[in-house]
């Protein structure tokens, strides 16, 4: 047999695996540093699924297979304390191969840095509702302690009818949780990463909010805010650079603005960029009568006269003045016709 009828049959094999029992594992949908994402069939409840299987990297230790494993397991538990439409729903975790499996609802759909990457940049209203939803979640995400940590467009589905959900929280920071260790490790997408957390500060809800509006810059311009082809480079922009004017943004600049603000003091917090995207979203179309209105009536320019139409207007005013004479004529003749019948009256 050989190699590439090896790993066929490897695939096929892998592809027929029954997980825990009950999840038949199909395609692999996506594959990340830490993970991979399988489609997969619930035969208990006969429905299709995610699974999130952990992939350990090669040559690590077992102190660092324990941390991943722990961080896995918070992600499943961080996303099962949020209750928000926009939030992926956990449904199980199974462990197998000495390592946990989330299972998880498949939304099926494109991220949106698919949407932006293969059909363009978003309409701002189109990228305030997107962002309105992850607004959402993240107030959510909040209230039970969390913090996401990365928000960025290939951590958000745009799901075939139209809903919106912010997944990946492994790298979420939960409030309370004892599993959490300070390592000095700065995780995260360099473009995303708030100010505050760039500068080794402890981060609160704002450094969210910070991502959120990298996000909305990148959904209607198609770049991050902040990319200078380094890490390095790219954080020390966040931290020292100013913005580059969105092109694009129209209705949603100030919002962008606000949420990109450095300090995270003077940052928008959630009422004020629900208020803004609200605003956004809820604006009224233009209607028909001021568009009328901005039409303009531009009035011809006047035409020379040519020489035929001087001599119609000269042949027009003969005409009135000989029908002036002939009317004039008309009224003599009344008066005479009236005199001569007060004459014969009397005569008789």
């Amino acid at each position: 047999m050989s190699e590439a009828e090896r790993a066929g049959a490897s695939r096929q094999d892998k592809s027929a695996r029954l997980l825990a029992g009950r999840y038949r594992l199909g395609d692999v949908l996506g594959r990340g540093g830490m993970g991979t994402v399988w489609r997969a069939e619930d035969e208990t409840l006969g429905r299709t699924v995610a699974v999130k299987e952990l992939r350990f990297p090669g040559n690590i230790d077992d102190e660092e297979k324990r941390r991943l494993i722990t961080r896995t397991l918070r992600e499943a538990k961080a996303i099962a304390r949020i209750r928000n439409n926009s939030a992926v729903t956990v449904f199980d975790v199974v462990e197998e191969d000495d390592r946990p499996w989330i299972v998880m609802e498949l939304v099926e759909g494109k991220s949106l840095a698919e949407v932006i990457r293969e059909d363009g940049v978003l309409e701002p209203r189109r990228a305030a509702e997107v962002g309105l939803a992850i607004l959402d979640v993240l107030r959510s995400a909040h209230r039970e302690g969390i913090l996401h940590r990365d928000v960025k467009p290939s951590n958000v589905l745009i799901a075939e009818d139209g809903r919106v959900v912010l997944t990946d929280f492994g790298i979420a920071q939960v409030e309370g949780d004892p599993s959490i260790t300070s390592t000095g490790m700065l995780v995260g997408a360099p473009s995303y990463i708030s100010p505050e957390r760039a500068r080794g500060h402890k981060p609160g809800p704002a450094a969210d909010l910070w991502s959120l509006g990298g996000l909305l810059y990148a959904a209607v311009e198609g770049t991050p805010p902040y990319d200078k082809g380094s890490a390095i480079a790219t954080l020390t922009a966040v931290m020292t650079e100013p913005l580059d004017e969105p092109k694009n943004a129209g209705p949603l600049r100030d919002v962008i603005y606000g949420l990109l603000t450095k300090d995270p003091v003077r940052r928008l917090d959630d009422a004020g960029a629900r208020a803004k995207l609200n605003a956004v979203i809820h604006a009224p179309a233009r209607r028909e009568a001021e568009a009328a209105d901005a039409t303009k009536v531009v009035p011809l320019p006047m035409q020379p006269e040519s020489a035929g139409s001087r001599a119609g207007s000269s042949a027009g005013s003969s005409g009135g003045e000989a029908a002036e004479k002939l009317r004039g004529a008309l009224r003599s003749v009344r008066k005479a016709a009236v005199a001569a019948g007060a004459a014969t009256s009397a005569a008789a």
